[in-house]
């Protein structure tokens, strides 16, 4: 599974705030700072249970180059603590663009003849909306720096039909994508099948998943949607291969924010967040494993 590292400020204990009370209250860098000692706490916490995390950059960006400063030092850390990190980014852009955004997030920058490694996310999502030359740089760099991509196929939102269920050629838009996420990622095929090009697939259309999984046998699937979006368990059984592999499942705020919801909010409350979390990413990687003992046949 996957916890996703969406920091929502107000959410954010008040014991963890009380850290930075010498810092001036509603500044940038206050914020940075309560927000990466939360996720700090929250890998700690979920390191001996999940083996990656993904941030979603905007919840970073919102607080301008502080915010920024604590994503990068956010990752920094989870690597430091053996996670593979998904860095939740959703770039799309003309390929000059392209290229500069691989670069930054899974790539490498020259700077005075020395080349670093910006933000060094493990892998990162991107959005196919602008066509194949502006994915080639993604993949290009993914493959030279033995990274991973996920292109946006079918989105946990509820307008996501809008425009991804279109039908166009006979099919529907999100199809065609797949088709395309599946060639693209032929090129890149692991030593146990599976591509370094995945696909984001929500949970919360669990009737397009059978089809999905057809369409692209080799692809990893991101899974958003479980938990606080409302997909749960069963939703989720046919994102895996019959091999039970070929899937990660996300939950962000049903696990950051556990001590919100029952049953822990009952057990723990805000005072006890931690064990709430704690006990929210054992329970949830239960059900994923008794999912796939039922599925899949799965054996530990």
């Amino acid at each position: 599974m996957i916890v996703g590292l969406d920091p929502y400020f107000k959410s954010i204990p008040d014991i963890i705030k009380q850290k930075f009370s010498t810092l001036k209250k509603q500044s940038f860098e206050y914020e940075a700072r309560v927000i990466l000692e939360f996720n700090i706490q929250v890998i700690d916490l979920i390191a001996p249970h999940v083996s990656i995390v993904k941030p979603q950059i905007a919840f970073y960006e919102l607080y301008g180059w502080w915010g920024v400063w604590a994503y990068a030092e956010t990752i920094k850390y989870a690597k430091q603590k053996g996670l593979i990190v998904i860095g939740d980014v959703k770039r799309g852009d003309v390929p000059s663009t392209a290229e500069a955004y691989a670069n930054a997030h899974i790539g490498e920058v020259c700077t005075d003849h020395v080349a670093e490694a910006p933000f060094g996310t493990d892998a990162i999502t991107i959005n196919p909306f602008l066509g194949t030359d502006s994915l080639l740089p993604f993949f290009q760099t993914a493959k030279k720096y033995h990274k991973g991509i996920f292109v946006l196929v079918k989105t946990s939102n509820p307008d996501s039909g809008e425009f991804q269920d279109l039908i166009c050629e006979g099919k529907k838009l999100h199809e065609i994508i797949a088709e395309r996420t599946y060639t693209w990622g032929k090129d890149v095929l692991g030593k146990h099948g599976y591509s370094a090009v995945g696909a984001v697939v929500g949970a919360t259309f669990s009737h397009e998943i059978t089809k999905l999984r057809k369409i692209m046998p080799t692809a990893y699937f991101l899974v958003p949607g479980y938990g606080a979006q409302g997909a749960t368990a069963k939703d989720i059984a046919c994102c895996f291969n019959p091999d039970g592999l070929g899937a990660i499942i996300n939950a962000s705020r049903s696990i950051l924010y556990a001590y919100n919801l029952s049953p822990w909010k009952e057990k723990y409350g805000i005072d006890s967040w931690r064990d709430a979390t704690r006990e929210a990413v054992v329970k949830m990687n239960e059900e994923i494993r008794n999912i796939l003992k039922t599925n899949h046949g799965y054996k530990e």
